[in-house]
């Protein structure tokens, strides 16, 4: 295990070296946060439903969108990953001492929490200090903070492997392009990173919740805002951890098969 670390370490470190990025990146998150408030502060002004949630609970589900984008978003994969399936050079890495499946999800938590290691603090920050229908409110107590905390690692976790799941399918295909724009749209509207969950009709929202894409991002946020009771938070936390494994053994055992059946063209 001890390379994995190393190896993390290593990409955590590289990834910090990309400061002008952050820094872009937190100015459009946060125009982006507005611009989303402002959005349903509208809806909520018209008397529109926001079904079981408040203004307030919403307004801290999307700054925690926005401080944890890089965690859990559906659009961001590791280029040199796609690249090296789709050019052939992924035979160098069949030729290494390591578990391919384990380095590669390495490389994506590395990339993806040093991303979000330059981002999150400035606007978790900016955001509590903003208007009272605006601002980012704080958990009710140090168990519903514990318990998100839990489920914003299983969650993480949980979006690396699928996105393993992505980069397996590349074996199959001549192009990822195709691939991307499918799963990031579908991904975006069922894990509620464009639109949360509760503002759903029960009828959608009741069957999307037992899908493993509401447990990406959707309930880390709904556990910060006490939309959960401490037991229906466990169970949540539990579905997260159920999803994590059923999705980590498939990818396990697909990329085997994948790998077995791989042809590299060219000399």
């Amino acid at each position: 295990m001890r390379k994995y670390f190393s190896f993390l370490r290593i990409r955590f470190i590289n990834g910090l070296q990309y400061r002008a990025a952050a820094y872009a990146g937190i100015s459009t998150q946060f125009a982006f946060g507005f611009m989303f408030i402002l959005m349903y502060e509208a809806f909520f002004r018209s008397n529109i439903s926001a079904a079981s949630m408040t203004m307030p609970q919403l307004a801290t589900y999307i700054w925690l969108t926005q401080a944890f984008l890089m965690l859990f978003n559906s659009w961001s994969y590791d280029n040199d990953i796609m690249n090296m399936i789709t050019s052939g050079n992924v035979a160098y890495e069949m030729c290494r001492p390591v578990d391919i499946y384990t380095m590669w999800f390495v490389k994506n938590v590395s990339t993806r929490t040093a991303k979000v290691t330059l981002r999150c603090l400035p606007i978790l920050i900016f955001a509590v200090f903003l208007p009272a229908n605006m601002r980012l409110s704080l958990p009710d107590s140090f168990l519903t903070f514990g318990l998100f905390l839990i489920s914003m690692f299983i969650g993480f976790m949980l979006v690396i492997s699928f996105t393993m799941l992505i980069y397996i399918t590349i074996f199959y295909t001549i192009s990822p392009l195709g691939t991307r724009i499918i799963v990031t749209n579908i991904v975006s509207f069922l894990s509620g990173e464009l639109i949360p969950l509760p503002l759903y009709p029960d009828s959608i929202r009741k069957a999307v919740e037992l899908l493993p894409f509401a447990s990406m991002h959707n309930t880390p946020f709904l556990i910060y805002n006490g939309a959960y009771k401490t037991e229906e938070a466990i169970f949540k936390i539990l579905m997260q951890l159920f999803w994590f494994l059923v999705l980590v053994c498939i990818g396990k055992l697909w990329i085997k098969r994948a790998l077995r059946r791989v042809v590299v063209q060219g000399g």
